[in-house]
């Protein structure tokens, strides 16, 4: 038997990568291929039809794929995840000479955000702000950027536009992940000193190598050791894990999703049962 996953291929470069990993895991001796697909709905809902042994998941992937398989009475688990995936953080950022110095300060304001289901530019946020006492769309009108719908946010042009759209004065703050904060102003989206962090996310996690309960335990089991066992020394898988973005895999864990759970909740993206609910979410 074969090992499959799923990726979503939000960029080019996710074939070179999986095709990369295919080669490596295959030449350690696990029989492992890959298929990719072109939003992470389909590959959740394959996930837990059995069409796929393992998915490669964003944190809202992981989140519709718990919650299908709880309704089912089954479970899904979070095998791997990057170094990098580990305590990220989302910001609502203004400009410096903006007169906004808190967030209670954006009532009756415009928001910027990212694709209606990123989870570091749009959804965790708005929760962010929710929790400081704001109703997105009643205290302050939300201006989303959908670009890249269905990737969940691994897609950063909408994050991009919404940055775009404070500096024009189009908005009065605009939501990004932390490290994309600085990813713009190194390449120059954004100028230096030229913003300011009005609220700053709790910590939570991002994507998970999830495995259904399907899967062939022996195979999840090396697949999951191999993965680990990936140096950032060995100049073969190098180049590997600088374009997947990690130094080192670390074992999943899901203690870092609750935010993003309310978060969900909060927005109405998906019921209890994993059914998509967003009014307008068309993957």
């Amino acid at each position: 038997m074969t090992l499959l996953m799923g990726a979503v291929a939000y960029d080019p470069k996710t074939v070179t990568i999986w095709t990369g990993f295919r080669a490596w895991l295959r030449a350690q001796g696990l029989p492992f291929d890959y298929v990719l697909y072109s939003h992470y709905e389909r590959q959740v809902e394959d996930l837990l039809a059995g069409r796929l042994h393992a998915a490669w998941n964003s944190p809202l992937a992981w989140v519709r794929a718990d919650r299908l398989a709880r309704a089912e009475g089954r479970e899904v688990r979070a095998l791997v995840m990057r170094d990098t995936d580990r305590d990220l953080t989302s910001v609502v950022l203004t400009r410096q000479d903006s007169p906004v110095a808190s967030p209670a300060d954006l009532k009756e304001r415009t928001v910027a955000v990212g694709a209606v289901d990123s989870p570091q530019a749009t959804l965790l946020p708005l929760e962010t702000l929710r929790r400081a006492g704001l109703r997105p769309g009643e205290d302050f009108r939300v201006r989303r950027f959908d670009v890249g719908t269905g990737l969940h946010g691994d897609h950063v042009g909408g994050e991009r536009e919404a940055v775009r759209a404070l500096l024009a004065g189009e908005a009065e703050a605009a939501c990004v992940l932390d490290a994309n904060h600085l990813l713009f102003g190194r390449e120059g989206t954004l100028p230096p000193g030229g913003t300011r962090v009005l609220a700053q996310s709790e910590p939570y996690d991002h994507c998970t190598m999830t495995v259904a309960d399907g899967a062939p335990a022996d195979l999840a089991e090396e697949f999951g050791r191999l993965l680990l066992s990936m140096s950032y020394a060995d100049p073969e898988v190098r180049p590997l894990l600088d374009l997947e973005g990690l130094t080192a895999w670390r074992p999943g864990r899901t203690t870092g999703y609750a935010l993003l759970e309310a978060a969900v909740d909060g927005a109405g993206f998906y019921d209890a049962a994993g059914r998509i609910t967003a009014a307008d979410y068309l993957p």
